[in-house]
């Protein structure tokens, strides 16, 4: 565990044998980091968040669904295509081809859909559009400029990166990606993204308001339901209820999550100026329970 408040080290404990610098698993929080690249990417005019990706992926133009979908759409898992966590087998030789080749099972927009095919199409996107390779991408304008170095992307045999998990990270690297959030898109005075797309961002879908692009939002506490994230996602996508979906009720609404399985967790608390990660192994764990410990809000 780890926490940061206006740029100082408040608290730091590790379990035995654990150093700050080990790295551990931080599962879908990857996801925001790919969110960042994508950020970068519509930066740099490579696309807009509201472009049909069928304009790009031709083979999508004649589907009556998959046509419609939009950059965004892909971003913040509301793209209508089947979850497919078959994705995440290494057996898959090329993932960017069966995720371009899933159906549609909803309209675009109207349900948010967690899994990785979403990201994985948005990597086949980028490296049509970018010519070259999207890890490479990444490196350059997201992991590079943030001192993160070494990653493990879990490429298929076609080099396609698993864009839905696969990252290893300490507690001090996750919380980088924190200052990013704090600082409106900056790191240590370099700008990685611009605000107003970092804004973006942080605005969930009509589907899921707690979910933005690549990022969990907190945006309906105080009144709405504290919902345990990894639980609701276990449940088929036409079960599972996101309306009224908040981390915790004491914390405050501008708080941003990036969420792994086991409960890795990096909490920012903008108004706070807080960063807090937690990361471990599958134990019994409580987001609500946490933070009102943390913030003293029991």
């Amino acid at each position: 565990m780890l926490v940061v408040q206006n740029g100082r080290t408040i608290f730091e404990q590790y379990s035995k044998g654990t150093v700050p610098e080990g790295r551990w698993p931080i599962f879908s929080g990857t996801k925001s980091f790919w969110g960042l690249a994508a950020l970068c990417a519509v930066r740099d005019n490579v696309f807009r968040f509201d472009d049909p990706v069928s304009a790009t992926i031709t083979e999508w133009k004649t589907d009556p669904l998959k046509s419609r979908i939009t950059v965004r759409q892909l971003l913040n898992l509301t793209s209508g295509l089947e979850g497919a966590s078959r994705l995440h087998r290494s057996s898959i030789a090329n993932r960017n081809a069966v995720a371009v080749g899933l159906p549609a099972v909803a309209e675009p927009g109207t349900r948010f859909i967690y899994g990785p095919s979403h990201l994985q199409v948005l990597i086949e996107l980028l490296r049509r559009k970018l010519q070259r390779s999207p890890i490479a991408y990444m490196q350059e304008n997201v992991l590079g400029p943030l001192g993160l170095g070494s990653m493990e992307f879990k490429a298929d045999r076609r080099g396609n990166p698993l864009a839905a998990t696969g990252f290893e990270l300490s507690a001090r690297e996750w919380a980088r990606l924190g200052e990013v959030i704090l600082d409106h898109g900056s790191y240590n005075g370099r700008r990685i993204v611009p605000a107003n797309l970092l804004r973006e961002a942080l605005t969930g879908s009509a589907a899921n308001p707690a979910y933005g692009l690549t990022f969990w939002l907190n945006t309906q506490a105080p009144g709405g339901v504290e919902t345990d994230i990894e639980k609701e996602l276990d449940l088929p996508w036409e079960r599972a209820r996101w309306d009224r979906t908040c981390i915790s009720r004491v914390a405050p609404a501008d708080m941003v999550i990036g969420l792994g399985s086991g409960y890795q967790r990096l909490f920012v608390i903008p108004s706070m100026n807080a960063i807090v990660v937690r990361q471990g192994k599958n134990a019994k764990f409580s987001d609500p329970h946490f933070l009102r410990l943390l913030l003293g809000r029991g």
